[in-house]
């Protein structure tokens, strides 16, 4: 079946210590020409990022501003992060209802929590009351799409987990019950092969349909999702730097879209989001710094006509 494909357009990211990552002012006329050249009339996704905490008031955008980029073909992925020390989620589930009206009419999907099971960077994980605010969020943005009456999905994501237990997804499936699952539209899952763990090149394919179907049977299995329930792959990269080509970082892109094409059909996959559009600064040799498709000043990598050509293909 067709894949959807989508990106995140912005360059902002975060490094493995936990802080967010400088780098050029973002440039919404050049994204914008940039994603017109990326997807041609094919339907799109962009991939917005709001963090939500009481105790820090002000909601940081990554990129800023993301519905601008909602226009023509594309349509708004949006995620909700909850970064909230405290376990009062009145204003979580107001935020949560609020941003869905907000939004209504450019959405397309809108995610509740990022990354919950994952405590360390990028993850919501490290707050107590991310659970029910999970939980609670998705049931409350149901209801809320329910009431609109709008064309808008709701779900969730996490990274890939491999303890034997399962302990998160064991864990949600009995906090949130049928109420909870039923609520769902998809699942997400947030994976990057041999950026933090190296493989191989030779067993990059195989691993990802490997780490694809242990997520679908083991994971999202041990929390009672059913296998009707599509799965997003919600984030993906590959960075240039130290020691990492451009060359490299498109052979990467096609090995890893190709393998979630051959394995879409077996595990229910539907959507393919890649993480991101530019480098958050490609002066810095960090990889964390450079996972765009483009360089931090829109010059594109290869790897971005390898994307365009497999959205062509493969969308």
């Amino acid at each position: 079946m067709p894949l959807d494909f989508g990106v995140y357009p912005g360059g902002l990211g975060g490094t493995a210590d936990g802080s967010i990552t400088p780098g050029p002012a973002e440039d919404p006329h050049r994204i914008a020409a940039a994603l017109d050249a990326l997807h041609g009339d094919r339907p799109f996704l962009v991939r917005g990022y709001l963090h939500y905490s009481d105790a820090a008031p002000g909601i940081l955008q990554a990129p800023p501003g993301p519905a601008r980029y909602a226009t023509g073909r594309r349509r708004l992925d949006l995620v909700l992060c909850f970064r909230e020390p405290g376990d009062d989620l009145t204003g979580w589930l107001r935020f949560v209802r609020g941003q869905i009206r907000l939004h209504a009419a450019v959405l397309a999907k809108v995610q509740i929590t990022e990354e919950p099971d994952n405590a360390g960077p990028g993850g919501d994980g490290e707050f107590p009351a991310v659970r029910r605010a999970l939980i609670e969020g998705t049931l409350a943005a149901r209801d809320e799409v329910a009431r609109l009456g709008v064309d808008v999905l709701v779900g969730c994501n996490t990274t890939l987990a491999f303890d034997p237990g399962q302990a998160f997804w064991t864990g949600l499936g009995r906090a949130g019950g049928d109420d909870f699952r039923g609520a769902l539209d998809y699942v997400g899952l947030d994976f990057f092969p041999d950026v933090f763990r190296p493989v191989p090149a030779e067993d990059l394919a195989g691993t990802v349909a490997g780490v694809l179907r242990h997520h679908r049977h083991e994971s999202l299995g041990a929390g009672g999702i059913p296998a009707s329930v599509p799965l997003h792959v919600t984030e993906h990269g590959w960075p240039t730097g130290a020691g990492r080509t451009a060359e490299r970082q498109a052979e990467v892109l096609e090995t890893v879209v190709r393998a979630v094409d051959a394995s879409a059909g077996e595990l229910n996959i539907d959507t393919y989001e890649h993480f991101a559009l530019r480098d958050a600064d490609s002066a810095v040799d960090d990889p964390m710094f450079q996972f765009g498709l483009m360089t931090s000043d829109y010059r594109p990598k290869p790897a971005y006509a390898t994307y365009r050509r497999l959205i062509t293909e493969l969308g």
